[in-house]
């Protein structure tokens, strides 16, 4: 997988999993450093069937300004699944220059990750092509957002992070 710098004023990300998995979580992250970058960010949250084993999705844009949560189809700059099955019908959103990040689910099951820590493996991953946000704020935001279990966040994290760095 080449990696791709999008070049827009406005970074479309939209998360995609089943409850349980973190999806809201890793959205909330990346709003987080989003905002730490200096962005003006929105998120948006389907969590209707959120208990767990539903779907979920989480819609997040960041940018110099942002009016609406809501990422169109075909508009999507990255897609970041948490589960494969997930991710199948949210392509519809994916730009066509877009990145899809699902071949990182399997590499993440080759490390032996474990899956309490895949949505901060994912947000490793998607850290490595979203340069607009510096590699410290995603670091920050993680010890923001998690009460628990910090130090192996982080790792995780880093090794996503790097794993992506390779392509």
């Amino acid at each position: 997988m080449s990696k791709k710098i999008i070049k827009s004023e406005i970074t479309n990300i939209l998360f995609c999993g089943i409850g349980g998995q973190g999806v809201l979580k890793a959205s909330e992250i990346a709003g987080d450093a989003a905002m730490l970058a200096g962005f003006h960010a929105k998120k948006s949250e389907v969590h209707g069937m959120s208990q767990r084993g539903g779907s979920v999705d989480s819609h997040l844009r960041f940018g110099k300004v942002v009016y609406s949560p809501l990422i169109s189809p075909k508009a999507a700059h990255f897609l970041v699944p948490f589960a494969a099955e997930e991710g199948l019908p949210m392509k519809k959103f994916l730009a066509k220059d877009g990145v899809d990040l699902t071949p990182f689910l399997e590499k993440a099951a080759a490390a032996s990750i474990d899956k309490k820590f895949l949505n901060t493996y994912m947000l490793g991953v998607l850290a490595a092509y979203v340069p607009a946000i510096a590699y410290e704020y995603w670091i920050t935001s993680l010890g923001r957002i998690f009460k628990r279990a910090i130090d192996e966040n982080i790792a995780v994290f880093k090794q996503g992070f790097e794993e992506a760095g390779k392509k």
